[in-house]
């Protein structure tokens, strides 16, 4: 499988779903009145952007793409937006692309959020935290009016869990102190957890948050909205990679460059 058709894939949803879902809010601005010449119209009103769309920036390696789209527009279009970073390394995207930075505190509710997924089934139920963010982006993505999801093909299931690309299981970020407590519960319920490793440091990963990450398989289907209660009802868990009914629209760039949506079921 081709590296460069799999990036191909991943700009060509985030990029359709950027131009879909954030705006120009155009208003007329009457200190902007111009007269036209004869060989057009007689007099027209100049329309400025007045854009203040507040927008969630997810993480992970589609999502770039998605900020550099935005960017290209800002300089294309005049357009004048609000981020507010799922992460790390949102943050560093959206310093980098010289997009305006804010946070929670300041707009506690954002007009849409566009995110990745690891896998997404055919409610738009999605698998999230490859990358350990899935905390801080679920309470973006709940904060938002609607929930984008960009993919490439590869994430697109019929079923969470039936894809080989993802089988790790669901991440579920527990608090240090009671990792394992948490272990141990979710045992109880015929889940296997395993503590995520880092790779270029000894001993576990940490969250943005300082929190380590269990992942989660399981032998059988489960039904994801009651898993994803049972498992946050276990003290010290703070969130599921688990985003069960909260997806409004999803992009998945294809094979052979077209781009494929898909709307949550009503």
């Amino acid at each position: 499988m081709s590296t460069s058709l799999i990036e191909a894939a991943k700009r060509a949803a985030a990029i359709a779903a950027v131009n879909a879902h954030v705006k120009q809010i155009l208003s007329t601005d009457d200190l902007q009145r111009q007269w036209l010449h004869w060989i057009t119209q007689y007099q027209i009103l100049v329309m400025s952007s007045k854009n203040n769309q507040v927008v969630g920036i997810g993480s992970g390696s589609t999502i770039v793409y998605a900020v550099r789209r935005l960017a290209e527009r800002m300089t294309d279009e005049n357009l004048q937006i609000v981020c507010i970073p799922t992460s790390f390394q949102a943050r560093q995207l959206i310093i980098e692309n010289k997009l305006t930075l804010s946070d929670l505190e300041r707009h506690p509710q954002l007009d849409v959020a566009i995110d990745g997924a690891d896998e997404v089934d055919d409610y738009l139920n999605c698998i999230k935290g490859g990358g350990g963010c899935h905390t801080l982006e679920k309470i973006i993505a709940s904060s938002a009016k609607k929930f984008i999801v960009i993919a490439d093909y590869r994430k697109d299931s019929k079923t969470l869990g039936e894809k080989v690309l993802w089988t790790k299981g669901i991440p579920v970020e527990v608090l240090p102190f009671a990792y394992a407590t948490v272990k141990a519960k979710i045992h109880k319920f015929g889940g296997t957890p395993v503590l995520r490793m880092a790779i270029n440091k000894a001993g576990p990963v940490v969250t943005d948050s300082g929190n380590f990450i269990l992942d989660v398989t399981f032998n059988s289907a489960m039904d994801w909205s009651k898993t994803n209660q049972d498992l946050t009802m276990i003290p010290g868990v703070v969130d599921t990679g688990l985003f069960v009914g909260m997806a409004e629209k999803a992009y998945f760039g294809m094979e052979d460059g077209n781009v494929k949506s898909r709307d949550r079921p009503t």
